[in-house]
């Protein structure tokens, strides 16, 4: 019995470690980034729980999207991606301290899910997306002929200049009608603001600034994603892609619960897609 309250002990010890840079990093993440071998997963969620190491998530809305009468075609729906730089996706979500509320915009690109774009601002003016996207370009110094720019139909992305920079590196408008259909980023949304600036004391727009930095960088090339090869961290996946790039054998479907499954690797031309009625994911966080 000691044995096992010993390396009980060490596992809470090593638990608290980590979340001095991931606050609200769950146990079944934690469990996978510590891997004892004297407990299973359940077991272990469960034991942690009881020790009081749960993450109570919880989930407010405030609506940052006004929409515009200008539309663009979603083109992601149904989509097979093999690669970086084939989707961006983009949205703005909020940040309260005390009764202000101030406007956080992420660029995310949805194969290694790096958090390319991101910027804080008092406002929800285009200037702000602007920056976010002079950021992401600044990482992705490379031609960006064909990407796809996802966001919703918010009046930010419709913008004379945010369009037309989107045009000058020949990629594609692409718009969605919900939020389901911009899933990936509204996830990395929740990540941000529930697993770690919630968990931080922020009483200022400096601070927030600083945290949210502190946060993408955590996020980008510390925290373990479920959904990338081995639980890499975004920026990991991307040099291993630069090395082994035909061995890794990744792929990610936007899914559509109103597509085949046997359709399911069939990469849409657009001609196809204005016949189809897909949807992308809900993804839960």
């Amino acid at each position: 019995m000691k044995e096992l309250e010993l390396k009980t002990y060490d596992i809470s010890c090593q638990i608290n470690i980590i979340r001095q840079e991931h606050p609200g990093c769950g146990l079944e993440k934690l469990y996978y980034q510590l891997k004892p071998d004297w407990i299973g997963r359940d077991k272990f969620v469960a034991l942690y729980i009881s020790l009081g190491y749960g993450i109570v998530k919880t989930r407010k809305f405030s609506k940052t999207t006004i929409p515009t009468h200008i539309n663009y075609p979603n083109l992601i729906e149904g989509l097979l991606i093999y690669g970086l730089n084939t989707v961006w996706q983009s949205d703005i979500t909020y940040y309260r301290i005390d009764q202000d509320h101030y406007y956080i915009v992420f660029i995310v690109d949805v194969f290694s899910r790096r958090i390319l774009g991101y910027v804080v601002s008092n406002h929800m003016r285009a200037l702000a997306n602007m920056q976010a996207l002079d950021m992401a370009f600044k990482i992705r110094d490379c031609d960006l002929s064909g990407t796809i720019h996802h966001s919703d139909r918010g009046s930010q992305y419709v913008e004379h200049e945010y369009l037309g920079t989107l045009k000058q590196n020949n990629m594609l408008a692409s718009m969605g009608l919900r939020g389901q259909d911009n899933a990936y980023v509204e996830r990395v949304n929740g990540i941000i603001k529930n697993e770690y600036l919630k968990h931080w004391s922020i009483d200022t727009f400096k601070q927030l600034q600083a945290k949210l930095k502190q946060a993408v960088d955590h996020y980008n090339t510390k925290r373990p994603h479920n959904s990338l090869p081995n639980r890499m961290a975004p920026v990991e996946f991307e040099k291993e892609l630069e090395i082994n790039f035909k061995d890794l054998k990744f792929s990610e479907w936007i899914h559509s619960d109103k597509i085949k499954h046997e359709q399911k690797k069939h990469n849409f031309e657009t001609s196809d897609l204005e016949e189809k009625n897909l949807i992308c994911p809900i993804i839960d966080y």
